[in-house]
């Protein structure tokens, strides 16, 4: 299984940096909606639907990506990326305050409806999210996915030498709030290294990426609710010994729209604000 998981995760890196790089734009965002439609099929999974009504989801998906990808043809970046902001603004506050009061009365969504609804602005925001990251900088987007990495790996670690306190026992027993302080403080080594090398110019990293850091265990949780309450292990089989796309892109789904404001943002005020 181990030997399986390194040649999996190999793979997929050796496509991934590439296709990041030297894809064009078009053809990055019609490779990453394949992508989000995979983990969208296993969104499907988690609430259960009929084959039928998981094809007409699909479908409906599908068409609706297919016309964004002609309107970015047609319209441009610029037309793409100023309603991809108003997508991360919304979903940043639905993660920074819808989640953790659901998550604090254990309390979520039980209507199908919305949470096909919800399923469908998660992989939105994460396909717009992918897109707008690989055309503004790739950079950016390498440093929000290997943050998440590291947090996941870091709070592994930290939980299985330290854990003692569990983060949220009815959701997913097995997380700690040593594996948090671990994620944390691996995450805070990062930012100092980032910014040391040079590759930031600005201190603001730290803080940006611990709330990164925290989303993406927001985001981990909140797929391990769905997953749980469908009696599921995996979110699929897509990835040899992985397991489902969903359970590997879990943090990386909050934490690209709200790195990707927190980027707008700073942007923003240091035009506004330089002197």
């Amino acid at each position: 299984m181990l030997k399986t998981r390194v040649i999996t995760a190999f793979v997929l890196l050796g496509l991934f940096l590439p296709a990041l790089f030297f894809l064009p734009m078009l053809w990055w965002a019609a490779a990453m909606l394949l992508l989000t439609l995979v983990c969208l099929h296993e969104w499907a999974g988690f609430l259960q639907l009929s084959p039928l009504q998981t094809r007409v989801y699909l479908a409906l998906s599908t068409v609706t990506g297919v016309g964004l990808l002609v309107l970015l043809q047609q319209w441009g970046f610029h037309w793409f990326f100023y309603h991809a902001l108003h997508v991360f603004m919304g979903m940043t506050l639905f993660w920074l305050l819808v989640v953790p009061v659901a998550m604090f009365f254990n309390t979520f969504f039980k209507q199908q409806a919305v949470n096909l609804l919800l399923g469908w602005f998660l992989m939105l925001s994460l396909w717009m999210a992918l897109v707008t990251a690989q055309e503004v900088n790739p950079y950016v987007l390498l440093v929000i996915i290997s943050t998440i990495w590291l947090a996941d790996s870091a709070a592994y670690f930290f939980g299985k030498q330290f854990g003692r306190h569990k983060l949220a026992p009815a959701i997913s027993p097995g997380k700690t709030w040593e594996g948090v302080l671990g994620a944390l403080l691996a995450v805070a080594v990062y930012a100092v290294t980032l910014k040391a090398s040079a590759a930031v110019a600005t201190w603001w990293i730290l803080p940006g990426l611990w709330l990164i850091t925290i989303v993406g265990i927001y985001g981990d949780l909140f797929e391990s609710f769905f997953k749980r309450r469908a009696n599921l292990k995996d979110s699929g089989q897509f990835l040899p010994g992985h397991g489902g796309l969903l359970d590997r892109v879990d943090g990386v789904i909050p934490a690209l729209p709200v790195g990707l404001c927190l980027v707008f943002w700073f942007h923003y005020w240091q035009q506004s604000y330089s002197f």
